[in-house]
């Protein structure tokens, strides 16, 4: 029998990455055109913008692959991968910087299957909750297997219907491609046995929990 599949589910997904690959790769597309029209003439900011916007969607896909990939469940990798895969997306616009160790302390002494996956879908999940801009930490949280991201910046919020997609408690038909990204991030919690919440805990501050599964 074969197993079901959501395709309003597949349908948001591929809209929200399509709507986040398609000014970076639209980008590159007119610069090209744009150089090929003018040649050695079109001058250094054609270039430059050619490469950053490549640059752009190249991250864009290697951490929507880890997010969403079955290979970003692979336990070969690794915390400084993660910490990569959102550099390489805020490191150029600068407007969100990390400030978190991949090798310290994360709140697991065994890191349990899909961690990795998990962090970057909660890490995408705080650069949301930061219009802008700000910064990114993780951490270990005060009980075993348990792990903090923290998102502070100015007016650093949870959309309006991101709790409910992450819990699972949206009505399906209210779902947009806007939630979607915290809806699969509750789905894949769901599936490998975490438990994921979003709180506000200042003015300027969200914290997303992470509880591990149990070793």
């Amino acid at each position: 029998m074969s197993t079901p599949i959501d395709t309003g589910l597949l349908e948001l997904l591929a809209s929200k990455i399509c709507h986040d690959l398609i000014s970076p790769i639209g980008a590159v597309n007119n610069g090209i055109e744009f150089l090929t029209e003018m040649g050695a003439d079109a001058g250094d900011e054609v270039t430059d913008l050619i490469a950053f916007s490549a640059s752009q969607a190249s991250a864009k896909l290697k951490a929507y692959r880890m997010a969403y990939g079955a290979g970003g469940a692979d336990d070969s990798i690794k915390p400084e991968e993660a910490h990569q895969a959102i550099q390489d997306i805020v490191g150029a616009e600068k407007k969100i910087t990390q400030s978190w160790d991949p090798y310290g302390d994360l709140g697991y002494e065994d890191r349990p299957k899909a961690f990795c996956k998990m962090l970057v879908c909660a890490l995408l999940l705080g650069m949301d909750c930061l219009p802008k801009g700000g910064t990114l930490s993780v951490g270990a949280g005060a009980n075993a297997n348990l792990t903090l991201v923290s998102a502070k910046g100015p007016d650093a919020s949870i959309r309006e219907g991101n709790a409910a997609a992450l819990n699972l408690s949206m009505p399906r038909g209210q779902l947009e491609p806007k939630y979607v990204h915290a809806y699969i991030t509750g789905v894949l919690a769901e599936h490998y046995g975490y438990k994921l919440s979003v709180t506000k805990t200042g003015d300027d501050s969200v914290e997303i929990t992470m509880q591990l599964p149990a070793a």
